[in-house]
């Protein structure tokens, strides 16, 4: 048994032993969510045979998941549907993630006001938890600072998750605070309120050079973030040279180019009377953000207007 078992998890890329499996955290790659599933179901076979039933039950949690991040509601609906009767007090942590992704492929199909009351009960049940559950409970957090529709609600539930990773001796738990500052920066920047926005966005820079000096990707995102608020304060050849900045960046690191800072730059020229110098930008911004499929099925208007300015 333990031959077999170490050469199908070498099979897989795992190092293990015969009573180990590998982070779940670890496989994961949210920009392949079809990737990530087939990891998932691979592993499958071995999570049932090691006997952890807990682990088993948040795998597949996780391969629900993969299928929510696709589209698949249906099929995530009837792989939780299968985990849901197997849960017990015994294990909180999965009937946290069951909560969570339950509460997600609800969020995402539009049926918030079923997916609330979920990230609610997720919630609750960590701060029964404890520390082990730290992570999980800023999770809920802050899917109900995303959920909730009320805009102070949502910075409510965002600062409540801040403070619970910033006071949580769990690593993990800690880093959610560059998202969740992300978070709060666009919950403040929707209501137009600008400067509490610009605040918490540079607060988002410092935050991720400080603690993710290596999450060059990260950084650009915060400081594109600033730049977008500085945009909206009238502060346009600040936002400009911000996005100037990140451009030379991503062209000399070899970086993925970036059809929001083309977006922007184009929009920044726009504004200070430079139509034509924005043109090659918006046109730019078209060819990168046309081939993203969620912003061409929900920003389709966008879209066309940057194939319009591009032109």
């Amino acid at each position: 048994m333990c031959v077999l078992w170490m050469k199908r998890c070498a099979g897989l890329g795992f190092e293990m032993n015969q009573t180990s499996l590998p982070t779940l955290f670890d496989l994961w790659d949210y920009n392949d969510p079809a990737g990530t599933a087939v990891r998932f179901r691979e592993l499958l076979p071995l999570a049932e045979q090691s006997g952890d039933v807990g682990y088993h039950l948040e795998l597949l949690t996780q391969i629900a998941r993969t299928e929510s991040l696709q589209d698949r509601f249906a099929v995530a609906h009837a792989i939780l549907d299968e985990v849901e009767p197997q849960l017990t007090p015994q294990f909180p942590i999965a009937t946290m993630r069951y909560l969570l992704e339950r509460g997600r492929t609800f969020n995402s199909a539009g049926e918030v006001a079923t997916a609330v009351p979920l990230f609610q009960q997720a919630y609750d049940l960590g701060r029964q938890t404890g520390v082990s559950a730290d992570f999980f409970t800023v999770d809920a957090a802050h899917m109900l600072g995303i959920a909730v529709a009320d805009p102070t609600e949502q910075v409510q539930w965002n600062l409540t998750a801040l403070e619970r990773a910033g006071h949580s001796p769990d690593k993990r738990a800690q880093g959610w605070q560059g998202s969740l500052l992300n978070n709060i920066g666009w919950t403040y920047f929707d209501a137009g309120e600008y400067e509490k926005a610009l605040s918490i966005f540079e607060e988002a820079v410092t935050w991720r050079q400080t603690n993710k000096p290596d999450d060059t990707a990260s950084i650009r995102i915060a400081n594109w973030g600033v730049a977008r608020v500085l945009r909206a304060l009238g502060r346009l050849d600040e936002a400009l040279a911000l996005q100037q900045a990140l451009l030379q960046e991503i062209e000399t690191t070899g970086a993925t180019s970036d059809g929001f800072v083309y977006e922007e730059l184009g929009e920044c020229l726009l504004a200070l009377g430079q139509g034509e110098a924005a043109r090659p930008y918006f046109a730019q911004a078209y060819t990168h953000l046309s081939q993203q499929a969620w912003l061409a099925k929900s920003e389709s208007a966008r879209l066309e207007r940057l194939q319009r300015l591009g032109n």
